[in-house]
This record gives C-alpha cells, structure tokens and sequence, in this order.
C-alpha cells in the first residue's frame, strides 16, 4: 500500500480479520510505527499490531486531543526546572531566567504563573511589573526578553516577536524503544570531548556554558554520549527528568549533536530513544523537546520516534527607545 502518512503519527487502523472470527474487522488507535513491509501500530497499553497491507482497509490520522492551557504551563514549567539558568526569581507570575547570555529560554522572563496571578506589561507605571522585569534583568546587565508561550500570555503591543520553538512531547508508554543493552554511556556531568562536540548554533560553547549545562531544579541530569572513551564520539545529548504540578514525571532532551561526518545514520535518532529509556528509568512517564519552528528535518525525525507538536513559544523584545 500507498501513503503519505509519516511514522510517528496517531493513526486510527482499520483492517480485515481472517476467517473463523466473529466481525470481518476491527480498529486500533496509537503510533504508526511503520508500513512495510507490514502496517505496524502500538497501541497506548503497549501492544503492537502487524497488518499485512492487503488487509488494511483504511489508515487516517486521529486529530491530535486539544492542549489545554494547564498542561502548557505544567510543561513548561518542569522544561524550566531541567533547563533553569543560574539564577531564577519569581516577579508578579513570570518566571525571570539568567544565565550568562547563554541561550534564550535561560535569558527571559515567561509567564508561567497561576492564572490571575500574571502582572501586566502594558503597565508603564512605577513599580510596576513591566519596570521590575527590566530591572531585574538590567542588573545583570541583559535586556528584558519574554518568552511567550501559546495561550499563557499576550504580547505587549508593539514588541517584535521572533524566534518561534515548537515543543514536543511524546507517552513514553507510546514509544518503541531501544532495548539494553544501550549503546549510549550516560554519565552525571559532561566531559572536555561532550563539550567539544556540542555545537550551540553552530558555535563552540564558552566556558561558562558548563554552568548552565550541570544546572537543575529538583531533578536528575544525565549527559549521554555514543563512542567510545577513547575514540572520536559521534553523538551527545543531555536529558533531565523533572516533575510537573499535574504530577507527570518528564524527561526533557536537549543539547542533542551528531557529528557532521555520521549524520543521516539514525543515530540520532537511536541516542534519543536511549536518552528517553534513561528517563524511564529514573521515573519519567512523558518525553518532551524544543526544535526551532523552520527546522522542519529535525521535526521530521523526532515524529518518526513518536513525538507530536504539544505548543509552541515565541520571543518578545521590546521596541528601541520605547522606554524613557
């Protein structure tokens, strides 16, 4: 059979039974796992079903259940704990991250508080939230920069966005993953070599980095590496398990580079999934990471392990010369 449905996808699978059964067919829900040269889904109990593909009478993908508001806030909260900065504080319900100047999400302020409890930035006033954002960060010498996620703030009128992340998340019991034993080494903090083959942008990381890399909030850090000690590694990633206010446990992967010379191969793909079986074991129950909206191969490649889009988020920076 034909189709354009990738794997990764919550599909709906319709297909014959053989005869001697009580109904000519039957459905499965879960992740297309793949469709040669068999039609393959994993139901969320775990369970796989194999289908031949002149059995199948209908394959469509199941629209994805609403997000609710909560759950956003609950994610990304405990993504701000596995990824907190080196300084924190709470500021009329944002979240204000800093850390060096070392990438966006540990350099802005998110609305990540209760509802109703989210100061106004359209204030200009005194004391106000918007003055005590900028002064906060104006102490450590860095500008005021929000990250807006979906639905949990609105951005200030006139402020230019830019910037937009999509956030991935993924059951762990929806996943099929490597067995042990792993390929990948996990150890508690990085190495010189983790460091020198993790690119942030493309760059070398400065030597501050490692600071923000070894911090969490309330969780476990595992650094995990593929090759071995003695000879050129070929992928890194960093995964933390932390929790959220609904009570899920996740594992957040970041800093995830495969060696320019060995991608393409599935390895990345193959120290993801072992990342996310680190977690499993350290109790995590759900799997989630950021991809840049215009990165459409790595959003290819993290749905073919089972990830789907959860929420998006965008940076805000404030107008030059709007503040007097």
């Amino acid at each position: 059979m034909t189709t354009d449905i990738p794997p990764g996808s919550r599909v709906v699978l319709r297909y014959a039974l053989p005869p001697g059964h009580s109904h000519p067919m039957t459905d499965i829900v879960g992740i297309l796992e793949s469709v040669a040269p068999f039609v393959t889904v994993r139901a969320s109990d775990g369970s796989v079903v194999e289908v031949e593909p002149e059995r199948v009478i209908a394959l469509k993908i199941v629209p994805a259940r609403p997000v609710r508001a909560s759950e956003i806030r609950a994610l990304e909260l405990a993504s701000a704990d596995g990824w907190p900065g080196v300084e924190h504080a709470w500021i009329d319900g944002w979240l204000a991250r800093y850390g060096h100047g070392f990438t966006g999400r540990a350099n802005s302020a998110a609305p990540l508080g209760d509802p109703g409890t989210v100061g106004d930035l359209e204030d200009r006033c005194p004391g106000s939230t918007l003055e005590r954002l900028r002064n906060w960060y104006a102490e450590r010498e860095r500008p005021l920069r929000l990250l807006i996620p979906d639905r949990l703030g609105a951005v200030p009128l006139g402020w230019h966005l830019s910037d937009e992340v999509v956030v991935m998340a993924a059951d762990i019991a929806n996943l099929a993953l490597p067995q042990r034993p792993l390929t990948t080494t996990i150890t508690a903090r990085p190495d010189p070599d983790w460091l020198a083959l993790y690119r942030y942008r493309g760059s070398a990381l400065p030597d501050f980095a490692v600071d923000l890399l070894g911090a969490v909030r309330g969780g476990t850090l595992g650094f995990g590496r593929i090759g071995a000690a003695d000879s050129t590694l070929l992928a890194v990633a960093r995964g933390s398990v932390t929790s959220a206010s609904d009570g899920r446990l996740w594992v957040g992967l970041t800093a995830v580079e495969v060696a320019e010379a060995h991608r393409r191969r599935g390895i990345g793909s193959l120290i993801c999934g072992e990342m996310i079986t680190w977690g499993r074991e350290h109790g995590a129950t759900h799997a989630s990471l950021q991809v840049a909206a215009e990165n459409e191969g790595a959003q290819a490649m993290y749905r073919s392990i089972g990830f789907v889009p959860h929420h998006r988020y965008r940076y805000a920076t404030e107008p030059v010369g709007a503040w007097h």
